[in-house]
């Protein structure tokens, strides 16, 4: 794995620095392919929103692309911002500066089928906790995510969805979640918890064009099992769509791939 801090070659922080401290920062994952960072216009747009609902400034986008040039051209980056060394105790220095770290790690050897054919999935027993405040915020905080992916081991499960203390369908553990019935494309309102994924932002606008009518509102867990199609999303997987979940097997949908095509083919 390649590691820029401040721009060096290094993958050494200092040991007060809030976001291993607090988990005070934010982060963005994309693809780079053939040279290119996928989406970057979006992917800075959501970095920056994230800092501003931190607090926190955001660095800028020439000097992050130039670092994200230095990575190999086919791999999996990732931007790290974080409030930067700080004293003791969470009252933040009014002159603190942040840290930003960007990494490069190689993509992941996903099996061809979870693109043809679907993938398992697992209902996970955690419940996101309500924080309106950081709601959509990718912040370094992912604790939930990270004890909710130990819920299993089966290799043949791809992902888990999780849900909302009320028992309502918010997102994956990594991904954005959509279904669709009856002409209607259906997201989770992240109003509460969860993360905005720069994929979802794509799919919108893209369902849009496609004709699809578009809903932005709670989602239970009854409606995600009677959608014709219920599909994952991330920058690093594109589209997957689920095939088991909760008891439930799906057919491949002609949604589900055409959504799938057109993260792959366009870049806006």
């Amino acid at each position: 794995m390649i590691t820029l801090i401040n721009g060096t070659p290094s993958d050494l922080v200092p040991a007060n620095d809030r976001g291993l401290l607090y988990g005070d920062g934010v982060f963005r994952t994309l693809k780079r392919v053939g040279g290119v960072s996928r989406c970057w216009p979006r992917q800075y747009a959501k970095l920056a929103a994230d800092c501003a609902a931190l607090n926190l400034r955001c660095p800028d986008a020439a000097l992050l692309a130039a670092e994200l040039a230095q990575l190999p051209p086919d791999c999996v980056a990732k931007i790290i911002v974080t409030r930067g060394p700080g004293a003791r105790g969470y009252a933040v220095a009014v002159d603190a500066m942040p840290t930003r770290i960007v990494t490069a790690s190689a993509l992941p050897d996903y099996p061809a089928s979870y693109s043809i054919s679907g993938v398992k999935v697992h209902l996970c027993h955690l419940r996101l906790a309500s924080q309106p405040r950081l709601a959509g915020v990718k912040h370094l905080n992912r604790l939930e995510n990270v004890l909710a992916r130990m819920e299993w081991n089966d290799a043949s499960i791809a992902e888990g969805i999780l849900l909302d203390e009320a028992g309502s369908v918010i997102e994956g553990t990594m991904s954005n979640v959509f279904c669709y019935r009856a002409g209607r494309l259906h997201t989770p309102d992240l109003s509460n918890c969860g993360v905005a994924g720069v994929q979802r932002d794509r799919i919108l606008a893209f369902a849009e064009e496609l004709g699809l009518t578009v809903m932005v509102a709670p989602l239970s867990l009854d409606a995600l099992m009677m959608a014709e199609e219920v599909m994952l999303c991330n920058s690093v997987i594109g589209v997957w769509q689920v095939r088991e979940f909760n008891g439930r097997v799906w057919h491949s949908g002609a949604i589900s791939a055409c959504l799938r095509s057109l993260l792959e083919e366009r870049d806006d």
